[in-house]
């Protein structure tokens, strides 16, 4: 997994990112954490790990692709 510092998160970019403002995703523990590359000293979502398998089988399915 990308980068990491002492004990905060281990973050990757999408494989997609191509230097712009891309998602990340780090883990820390039994979370997940997705953030933005443009942002990366802000804010981040906390999920479970149950929650980011729904969200990934969500994105899967299609639920989000009217957004």
């Amino acid at each position: 997994m990308g980068s990491k510092s002492g004990d905060g998160p281990a973050w990757r970019a999408a494989r997609r990112c191509d230097g712009g403002e891309c998602v990340e995703i780090g883990t820390l523990g039994e979370f997940v954490l997705v953030r933005s590359t443009g942002d990366a000293d802000g804010i981040y979502v906390t999920l479970g790990r149950e929650e980011w398998r729904e969200f990934v089988a969500g994105i899967k399915d299609g639920d989000f692709d009217g957004l």
